[in-house]
């Protein structure tokens, strides 16, 4: 039972072909149903991880994967079908693309760190999470307000830059204090 938690990451990070593909060929409703038992999972394998004490060093690389996997999928998928500006899908992965860079030349100049998510960054992946729900339903139902859509995606935009800005200022921190230490 320890292994149940990466078990089901394992699953998420599987159910990811199926989401893009059904996203891809305009089956709307069932790339939301999905995306929503993805996201229901990374509760559940999170729930089981800390409240039985599995936590482990596979589920703790395995599960920001996983969530990356389907949140890039989802972003580049909806790009490409135009249900997101590129410039959005951009300004995501380019957040994404400077956390890794910053983090391997942390790893290589610095050592090694633990993985731990900031809040700011929680509140990003909440944002985009609820962007592509919204824009799923939007596709699914036949169109979605655009003034709640704008809105949405501001937000992402704004806790994407937050986010960014704040893992380069903390690390940037940690890097300069360790480099005084020497």
């Amino acid at each position: 039972m320890r292994f149940l938690p990466n078990l089901i990451t394992i699953l998420r990070i599987l159910l990811t072909a199926p989401f893009v593909w059904t996203l891809l060929h305009g089956h709307y409703g069932v790339a939301l149903a999905l995306f929503v038992v993805a996201g229901v999972s990374d509760g559940v394998d999170g729930f089981l991880a800390k409240h039985f004490d599995w936590i482990s060093r596979l589920g703790a690389i395995l599960d920001p994967i996983a969530d990356k996997l389907l949140l890039i999928s989802a972003y580049l998928s909806l790009g490409w079908l135009h249900r997101l500006p590129w410039w959005l899908v951009a300004l995501v992965l380019l957040r994404d693309l400077v956390i890794v860079v910053g983090a391997a030349a942390y790893y290589f100049v610095v050592g090694r760190f633990a993985m731990a998510p900031l809040v700011s960054s929680k509140i990003n992946t909440f944002a985009q999470i609820v962007l592509v729900v919204m824009v799923l339903w939007g596709a699914w139902h036949g169109g979605l307000a655009a003034s709640w859509r704008g809105l949405a995606e501001y937000g992402v935009v704004a806790t994407t830059l937050f986010s960014g800005s704040a893992y380069v200022l903390t690390w940037s921190r940690r890097a300069l204090r360790y480099g005084n230490r020497s």
